[in-house]
C-alpha cells in the first residue's frame, strides 16, 4: 500500500487533496460529478488509458498494413460502408439490394440509389471517426466496455458474413484471426470480470482507437501514398473540382483526430466522475 498524507484546503475551495510518498498531488477525496474540467484527473487508471490511447495509435500506424489487423480492417471497412448507407436513408435514398459488401482486399462498396450524394459521400470517413470516437467513450465505464466489447464480436461475426471469397489461403487466414479475435476478446471479459479491472475497457479502447485510425491511416495509404482512384477523396474531387483530393483527405483527417480527441476527453470525464474514493 503506497503512503499518502492529506493536505488541507489547497486554494480550491474545501476539497481535501492527497499527496503521495513523493509530494504528488493526486486524485482529490472530493469531486464534482460529473467533472467536466477533469480537475480530478489523473490517476495511474487514466494514465493508462491516455498512454494506450497514444500507443494503439502507434502501433496502428506501423501495422496497418499487417495480416495480423485484416480482420480488424474488415469490421472498420464495414463500419465506413454502413456510415455511407446510414447517411443514404437519412436523405431519403435507398440501399440496392439491401447489401454492403465488403472485401478481404481491404475494400468495400455501398450500391444506391436516391438520397443527398454530398452527404452519403463525407459520411464514409466522417462515420469512421464518429463510431471510433463513440467505442473511446465507452471505454471509460467497466459496464459500457462490456457492451462495446459484445457489439464488436457481433461485428465480426457481420463482418465475416459479408466478405467475399477470393483466394483460398487469404480466406483461411481471414477466418482463422476472426476466430482468434473472437476469442481474445472472449478471454478479456471473463478476465476483467473475475480477475483484473479495467482490462476489458483498455482491449475495447483499442477497438475504438483501430476504427477511428481507418479513417486517418487508410486515408494518408490512399491519397499521400499511392493515390489510390477510387477513393471517396477522388470522388469528392469529381463532385466539387475545386476541391482536390489531397485537401478532401487532410480535411477528413483533421475531423477524424478532433473526434478521437473528444472521445478521449468525454472518456476521462467518465472515469473520473464514477472513480471511488
Amino acid at each position: 500500500m503506497s503512503l499518502r498524507r492529506i493536505l488541507g484546503e489547497r486554494g480550491k475551495g474545501d476539497s481535501l487533496y492527497e499527496l503521495d510518498l513523493f509530494d504528488d498531488l493526486v486524485q482529490p477525496t472530493t469531486c464534482p460529478k460529473p467533472n467536466w474540467t477533469l480537475s480530478c484527473c489523473c490517476g495511474d487508471e487514466e494514465v493508462i488509458f491516455i498512454a494506450l490511447l497514444f500507443g494503439y495509435l502507434l502501433a496502428n500506424f506501423f501495422l496497418w498494413n499487417n495480416l495480423v489487423l485484416r480482420p480488424m480492417k474488415l469490421i472498420a471497412i464495414f463500419v465506413h460502408e454502413m456510415s455511407h448507407a446510414l447517411a443514404c436513408w437519412l436523405s431519403g435514398g435507398t440501399i440496392l439490394n439491401n447489401r454492403i459488401e465488403v472485401y478481404e482486399s481491404d475494400g468495400g462498396i455501398t450500391r444506391y440509389e436516391g438520397g443527398n450524394r454530398y452527404f452519403v459521400l463525407s459520411a464514409g470517413y466522417i462515420g469512421s471517426a464518429f463510431f471510433g470516437m463513440l467505442f473511446v467513450i465507452l471505454s471509460g465505464d467497466r459496464i459500457a466496455s462490456l457492451v462495446t466489447a459484445c457489439i464488436f464480436l457481433f461485428g465480426l461475426v457481420i463482418s465475416l458474413y459479408f466478405t467475399k471469397k477470393s483466394e483460398t489461403e487469404s480466406k483461411v487466414w481471414t477466418v482463422g484471426l476472426s476466430v482468434g479475435f473472437i476469442a481474445l476478446t472472449t478471454v478479456f471479459i471473463l478476465l476483467d470480470r473475475f480477475l483484473f479491472h479495467p482490462l476489458l475497457q483498455f482491449l475495447t479502447l483499442y477497438y475504438g482507437v483501430f476504427i477511428a485510425s481507418f479513417a486517418i491511416y487508410d486515408l494518408y495509404d490512399d491519397v499521400f501514398v499511392r493515390e489510390f482512384e477510387q477513393s471517396d477523396t477522388y470522388t469528392c474531387n469529381d463532385l466539387i473540382p475545386c476541391c482536390l483530393p489531397r485537401f478532401a483527405g487532410l480535411l477528413y483527417i483533421f475531423i477524424a483526430l478532433g473526434l478521437l480527441a473528444l472521445g478521449l476527453y468525454f472518456a476521462l470525464v467518465w472515469m473520473v466522475s464514477t472513480a471511488t474514493t
